[in-house]
């Protein structure tokens, strides 16, 4: 059974940095690209960054390119999001999802399936 599981959220200062963690079971990260996305009260769930499935290529949204990294652990079947010099606006849940793209991911929303049951990150002063 394809599960994810999202870990590492949390209350942050503005500016601070926090690690989140995807981890996978039922399936090997090379069988699968795997998107972060967040919703933020009252908004559309949005994504935030996307690591191909060999791991080869990665995306990010325009909001976080800079701030935040995406990589992955196949050995450990964990993926990261590395974020950093964060902003209230980067509160919301955070989700990771599976894709089934040969080459390269995308953050397009539909494309996703298998989502975690998401993380909380509150930045706040």
């Amino acid at each position: 059974q394809v599960q994810l599981v999202e870990s590492g959220g949390g209350l942050v200062q503005p500016g601070g940095s926090l690690r989140l963690s995807c981890l996978a079971s039922g399936f090997t990260l090379d069988v699968y690209a795997i998107g972060w996305f967040r919703q933020a009260p009252g908004k559309e769930r949005e994504g935030v960054s996307c690591i191909s499935r060999t791991g080869g290529s990665t995306t990010y949204a325009d909001s976080v390119k800079g701030r935040f990294t995406i990589s992955k652990d196949n050995a450990k079947k964990l993926v990261y999001l590395q974020m950093s010099s964060l902003k209230p606006e980067d509160t919301a849940v955070y989700y990771c999802a599976t894709v089934s793209r040969l080459l390269g991911c995308s953050l397009v929303n539909s494309e996703y399936k298998n989502w975690g049951q998401g993380t909380q990150v509150t930045v706040s002063s």
